[in-house]
C-alpha cells in the first residue's frame, strides 16, 4: 500500500495493491438501496419518539437543519443497511426481509454516534454541529437511549422465532460496542497500549455491530447458525478493515472529507492503530513520539497546542512505520473477510456484492 509523504489536504492513500477493483457503480448502488428501503421504516421509528427527541433524531440523521427546515443533509455511507439487505438475499430471501434488520442496526449504530460524539467532545459530524452542540448534552444522551430501545422494539414486534434469534445477536453485538467504547476511553489515559488490546478494542467496537449487521437479514429469512455466523465472520473482520481506514483517516484524513477536525484523533489522545503501532515499533521515532506522549499526557496545554504540534506527532507516527502498519492491517483484515465468505453457500451475484462492499470498504477516502 503507498504512504504519501503525510501533508495535510492530501487524501488518505487506502488502496492495497493487488486488490480487485471496486465496482463504484454497483456499490453505489447496494448503499442506496439500502437507503431507500430503510429510511421509510428508520423515519417512521424516529417518529414515536416523543417531542423535543423525535426532532432532535431528525437532525442527527440529518433531514432537518438546526432550525428545524427539512435538508438533504449527509445520513451517513448506509454501509450497514445495504449489509443486511445482502445478508437477507445470501439465505435465499428477498431483500426486503431484511428491512427490520437493517433500521434496527442503523438505530444502535446511531445510538453509538449520539454518544461517542458527546464522550470524545466532537463537535462535527458529516460536515455539521452534532447532536450535544446544537441541542446540547442531555439530548444527545436521551435520544441515544431512545434510538437503542427503538431498535429492539422493531425487531421484537415481528413476534417470529427469527425475530427473537436476531434480537439476541443484536444485543449480544451492542454490548460489545459498548465495551469497545469503555476499552477506547480507558486507553486514552494509558501511555502504553498493546496492538492485540487495540485490535480487541476495535473488534468490539466497530466489528461487532458489523458482523450482526451481515447476519441479521440471513436469521430473519430463517438461516441456521452455521450461516449466520459465518457471515459474522465476515462483518467482523470487515469492520477491523474498516476501523483501520478510520484510524488512517482520523490523523491523516482531509477535513473536507472526513467532515471532522484536523488530527482529530491525535486531539483526543486515542491510541489508535497507527498510533499504537508506531510505538511499539522500536527505534528513535518511536522512543522520540513516546516520550512526546507521555508529556502531553501530563500537561495542562494539551488543548492549546498548535497546527505544527500535532503535524510533529503524525509525522512521528509514519517515521516509526504506523501508517504502512496499519495500512497493511486494513488490507489483512479485508482478506479474511473474504476467506470467511467461500465457507457461506449463496447465490453467485450475492457473494461478488459482497466483496465489493469489501473493498469499497478498505479503499474508500471518506
Amino acid at each position: 500500500m503507498s504512504v504519501s509523504t503525510g501533508t495535510r489536504g492530501e487524501t488518505v492513500p487506502t488502496v492495497p495493491p493487488g486488490n480487485p477493483a471496486v465496482d463504484t457503480a454497483d456499490v453505489s448502488a447496494l448503499l442506496e438501496r439500502g437507503r431507500t428501503l430503510s429510511t421509510p421504516v428508520l423515519r417512521a421509528a424516529v417518529d414515536r419518539l416523543a417531542p423535543p427527541m423525535d426532532t432532535v433524531a431528525a437532525y442527527h440523521f440529518g433531514w432537518i437543519d438546526a432550525q428545524g427546515n427539512p435538508t438533504e443533509g449527509d445520513s451517513g455511507k448506509a454501509v450497514r443497511p445495504a449489509l443486511a439487505l445482502l445478508s437477507a438475499e445470501a439465505a435465499g430471501v428477498a431483500p426486503e426481509v431484511g428491512i427490520p434488520g437493517a433500521v434496527a442496526v442503523e438505530l444502535v449504530h446511531n445510538f453509538s454516534l449520539l454518544h461517542d460524539d458527546l464522550m470524545d467532545g466532537d463537535e462535527q459530524r458529516r460536515h455539521r454541529d452534532t447532536v450535544w452542540k446544537v441541542h446540547g448534552p442531555a439530548q444527545a444522551i436521551l435520544v441515544g437511549d431512545a434510538l437503542f430501545a427503538l431498535a429492539n422494539e422493531i425487531l421484537l414486534e415481528l413476534g417470529t422465532v427469527e425475530a427473537g434469534r436476531a434480537t439476541r445477536r443484536l444485543t449480544t453485538a451492542s454490548r460489545k460496542l459498548i465495551d469497545g467504547q469503555a476499552q477506547d476511553i480507558s486507553y486514552e489515559h494509558r501511555e502504553r497500549v498493546t496492538v492485540e488490546e487495540c485490535l480487541e478494542m476495535e473488534g468490539n467496537k466497530t466489528g461487532a455491530l458489523l458482523a450482526c449487521a451481515v447476519s441479521i437479514g440471513a436469521v430473519l429469512g430463517g438461516a441456521d447458525d452455521r450461516t449466520a455466523d459465518k457471515l459474522e465472520e465476515y462483518g467482523y473482520h470487515l469492520g477491523l478493515a474498516f476501523q483501520a481506514v478510520d484510524d488512517l483517516l482520523g490523523i491523516w484524513g482531509d477535513p473536507e472529507a472526513t467532515g471532522k477536525q484536523t488530527w482529530s484523533d491525535l486531539r483526543q489522545r486515542k491510541k489508535s492503530l497507527p498510533v499504537v503501532a508506531a510505538l511499539a515499533a522500536g527505534g528513535e521515532a518511536s522512543e522520540r513520539l513516546g516520550e512526546l506522549l507521555a508529556a502531553d499526557a501530563k500537561s495542562n496545554d494539551f488543548d492549546t497546542f498548535s497546527e505544527e504540534e500535532f503535524a510533529a506527532r503524525a509525522a512521528l507516527i509514519e517515521e516509526a512505520g504506523g501508517r504502512e502498519w496499519t495500512s497493511q492491517e486494513a488490507r489483512r483484515q479485508h482478506g479474511r473477510a473474504i476467506e470467511a465468505l467461500g465457507e457461506v453457500d449463496m447465490p453467485a451475484r450475492v457473494r461478488a456484492q459482497l466483496v465489493a462492499l469489501a473493498d469499497f470498504v478498505v479503499v474508500r477516502k471518506r
